[in-house]
C-alpha cells in the first residue's frame, strides 16, 4: 500500500509535468506565429521550417512525463 503522503506527492508531480507539457506546446506554437515568412509558398526553407515545427509540436503533444 502506497502511504498517503507519497501518492499526494506523484499526483502533484504528474500534474505539474502535464502542466509544463501543455506550456511548451503553447510557447511552440506560439513560436510558430513568430517565425518571419521567408519567401514565396515554394520556398524550400519555408517547407523544411514547417515540417520541423509539425514534427515538434507532435513530439511535445505526445509526450508523458
Amino acid at each position: 500500500m502506497v502511504p498517503q503522503a507519497e501518492q499526494s506527492s506523484n499526483t502533484a508531480r504528474e500534474d505539474f509535468s502535464e502542466y509544463v507539457a501543455h506550456l511548451q506546446l503553447h510557447m511552440a506554437l506560439q513560436a510558430r506565429n513568430l517565425v518571419p515568412p521567408l519567401g514565396h509558398k515554394g520556398d524550400r526553407r519555408e517547407m523544411l521550417l514547417q515540417q520541423t515545427q509539425e514534427d515538434f509540436e507532435k513530439i511535445v503533444s505526445r509526450q508523458r512525463f
